[in-house]
């Protein structure tokens, strides 16, 4: 089961997260184009291992892992993913 960043995100863009992770799954960081411009930031799914670090570092609790995303926010699973089948 891969994470997925939520609602919470948006805006706050904290990217404590992409501090934490162990194999950069998490885009895009404050050093990559498109940043500044980016509503939130998003988990690629496939790339994720599941290791709950992001969670954790999250101050703004927007991560959870897909199975645990709130009703109202299961679009987010489809955007986190999207994100990544969008970037060139």
């Amino acid at each position: 089961m891969t994470y997925a960043i939520n609602e919470p995100c948006i805006g706050a863009k904290d990217a404590s997260c992409t501090e934490v992770c162990p194999v950069d799954c998490i885009h895009p960081t404050p050093d990559e184009p498109g940043f500044a411009e980016a509503e939130q930031l998003y988990i690629d799914p496939d790339e994720c291992i599941d290791c709950d670090a992001c969670v954790e570092a999250c101050p703004v609790d927007a991560i959870t892992s897909e199975d645990q995303v709130p009703a109202e926010w299961q679009s987010y699973i489809e955007k986190n993913a999207a994100y990544f089948r969008n970037r060139s």
